[in-house]
């Protein structure tokens, strides 16, 4: 079964317009754009299949990072590493790279690339160049916009280094966008899994991109089921259901593509006219299996994990207090022992590493993904007592 990536070339368009021709009303989008949504909705594809590609045909330079690519790695490594890339292909510009520099304004780059004033492999040390002078240097040149993309952006406050980084790149934009006729402007996006921590970054009077434009990822709707029920037809699928039931499903699922193709996969175990009947029961069941996935490593991580836990995913935004006096007197009475906060710190940082918790600033906590905190609320409102102390 292979549903072809599903395009999104008109809102790609749109949201490269207003990104890099803004109207009086979309001015704000010089000081940043945050999307957020939740994983595996269809992000990182949306922005590398579609924004990427409509950003460049409109002219702009794009560097791109995940910080998911990989999460044992400090966030301001990555997006070092990932400029230096950008700076080193300029320098000596692939093929195709070298075309469309080309094509940009009738932009003349020598045989040599773009030349500039430092070393980029100093970049990101002590004794490096900043952000800001490297931004200029490529604007100069180029004589376009330059927007840095970084998926997952939230995770850039999960260290010292990742929140000083966020400085630097509100200081490239101060820098290149206040100037007197500029050539380019720099251009910020951040995209991120959690609605709350993502929108935090734009809101709050100690964050660099205060006053950014914070918007949720537009999630794929009924056209992408379509999409996906005409491409099953025209593979010859035997089992396929109804575009309504399809649809209930896909929501079912949090409108995730991955878990839709799945149920239809496991619905090819029953005839056609079953299809309607047995795909609701197929995308509940792969909803709570998700999530038994994600309990699952909290559980195995022990009953102070599982309380420490808890305690993030009753806040309804922000947890705080983890270490506080009656925090501790709540995990010793759940798991039946005493419990310092050293040991709820190491537990902290252990479900950080697990992915499943994210620190938002100093003290406060949330649950990485909404869609395991809800299913965490469900899971221990069934526990009998006396487990149930978890729920209070």
């Amino acid at each position: 079964m292979n549903a072809d990536i599903y395009h999104r070339p008109d809102l790609a368009h749109d949201m490269a317009k207003r990104l890099l021709s803004p109207g009086v009303l979309d001015q704000g989008l010089r000081s940043g754009l945050f999307l957020s949504g939740l994983r595996r909705t269809g992000k990182t594809t949306f922005l590398l299949q579609d924004l990427i590609p409509a950003l460049e045909n409109a002219g702009a330079l794009v560097i791109y990072v995940d910080l998911w690519s990989d999460v044992s790695v400090d966030p301001a490594t990555l997006i070092h590493a990932a400029m230096r890339s950008a700076l080193q292909d300029l320098q000596t510009p692939p093929a195709g790279l070298r075309a469309r520099l080309q094509g940009l304004k009738g932009l003349d780059i020598g045989v040599a690339g773009f030349t500039f004033g430092f070393e980029v492999a100093d970049l990101g040390t002590p004794a490096g160049v900043t952000i800001a002078q490297a931004a200029k240097e490529i604007i100069d040149q180029a004589k376009t916009d330059l927007v840095f993309i970084v998926d997952e952006v939230q995770h850039m406050l999960t260290s010292d280094a990742g929140m000083a980084l966020m400085q630097s790149f509100k200081a490239a934009r101060d820098a290149v966008n206040a100037r007197p006729n500029t050539p380019g402007h720099f251009i910020f996006i951040g995209t991120g899994s959690h609605r709350a921590q993502v929108q935090g970054m734009t809101v709050q009077g100690k964050n660099a991109f205060e006053g950014a434009t914070s918007v949720e990822y537009p999630t794929l709707g009924e056209d992408y089921v379509q999409h996906v029920l005409k491409t099953l037809q025209q593979e010859g699928v035997k089992v396929i259901p109804s575009p309504p039931v399809a649809s209930q499903a896909f929501g079912l699922l949090g409108r995730r593509p991955e878990e839709l193709l799945r149920a239809l996969r496991t619905l090819q175990r029953y005839q056609n006219h079953e299809a309607d009947q047995y795909l609701p029961v197929i995308a509940t069941t792969l909803k709570e299996a998700a999530a038994d996935m994600e309990i699952k490593k909290i559980e195995e991580l022990g009953n102070l994990a599982c309380a420490v836990f808890h305690h993030i995913a009753k806040a309804e935004e922000n947890a705080s207090g983890l270490f506080a006096a009656a925090a501790l007197a709540n995990y010793s009475s759940a798991i039946g022992r005493e419990v310092t906060a050293d040991q709820v710190q190491r537990i902290a940082q252990l479900l950080q590493d697990y992915n499943v918790i994210f620190r938002k600033g100093y003290g406060l906590y949330a649950v990485t993904d909404p869609f395991v905190q809800q299913a965490w609320r469900e899971h221990v409102a069934t526990l009998a007592p006396p487990a149930s102390i978890l729920s209070r």
